[in-house]
């Protein structure tokens, strides 16, 4: 891992649902947002926070996100041992062709009825982490990476539906169920981040009443759908000012405030800073802006 890093951050590799986590630093307890996936520790130590509970992930543990997250995190990692992951994006249709397969075969996959938020840690077991090292062993050559990458990749999201909390995926593929309902609005959500949706659009879309919906919603994030797309523009609009240089005002005209006062005051209470100095204090963080995310 510390081979295919290019220094602290995410560093991309040569497939595209792959990236190399590396921090030579403690972070503090801040707010971040994960997307859709898994993330394996060798070394160091992560602590996910998130409505009361906590998610810890280290060279024992891995975390899954089956939706796009918000929540609080901490690391710890030092110059000497610094942390070291990879992270493995998670695609909705994989998961729904390996349920068809699975479906032909026993035992029968995992039942969704044991889902509830969209984050946990489990134990990481032999075969992730055998899989975890033939991924990285191939990532380092460009044609093994082309050719055997996605295979491995394919086996870490199987190895992630096969294990003990595989029914929070079966529940993230199904079209009709409260959770895949939710996790499509998730999506939408960050693909239309500027635009004004509604509570009211957002439950049409997730085929659900209003009071059903805003249920469901908390349970999967421990957020109000209104809370969510707020924390989602606030993260969103710090990104286009660490990675773009855009100033405060631009960021949030860019993810949907009309208000560049209301932006201010709602960065500063989330962040703990004011836009332009979260902005500098990352950009001091990283030599790579590229490599930070939200």
């Amino acid at each position: 891992m510390d081979g295919l890093a290019s220094g602290n951050g995410y560093s991309p590799t040569r497939l595209s649902a792959v990236r190399i986590i590396r921090s030579d630093a403690p972070r503090p307890r801040s707010p971040v947002v994960y997307e859709s996936s898994v993330v394996i520790l060798a070394q160091g130590r992560k602590r996910g926070f998130l409505g009361g509970e906590t998610y810890r992930y280290d060279a024992s543990n891995y975390l899954v996100l089956t939706v796009p997250l918000p929540f609080e995190c901490e690391t710890e990692a030092s110059p000497e041992q610094p942390l070291l992951g990879l992270s493995v994006r998670l695609d909705p249709q994989t998961i729904a062709e390996m349920l068809l397969e699975l479906l032909e075969s026993a035992p029968a996959p995992p039942s969704p009825s044991d889902v509830s938020r969209g984050i946990f840690s489990t134990a990481l077991d032999p075969a992730m982490a055998g899989a975890a090292l033939r991924l990285l062993q191939c990532l380092s050559d460009e044609a093994d990476a082309r050719v055997l990458g996605p295979s491995i990749v394919r086996e870490i999201t199987y190895r992630v539906l096969r294990g003990r909390r595989g029914g929070a995926l079966v529940a993230l593929a199904g079209r009709h169920t409260h959770f895949g309902q939710i996790a499509r609005v998730l999506r939408r959500i960050h693909s239309d981040f500027h635009s004004n949706l509604s509570v009211e659009e957002m439950a049409a879309e997730a085929n659900m009443s209003v009071s059903a919906f805003h249920q469901h919603f908390k349970t999967v994030t421990t957020r109000s759908p209104l809370q969510y797309v707020k924390t989602t523009r606030l993260h969103k609009a710090r990104l286009l000012m660490v990675q773009d240089g855009r100033t405060a005002a631009e960021a949030a005209g860019r993810v949907g405030y009309e208000s560049p006062s209301q932006f201010s005051r709602e960065f500063k209470r989330h962040f703990g800073h004011a836009p332009a100095e979260e902005a500098a204090r990352l950009r001091s963080l990283y030599s790579d802006t590229r490599q930070f995310a939200v």
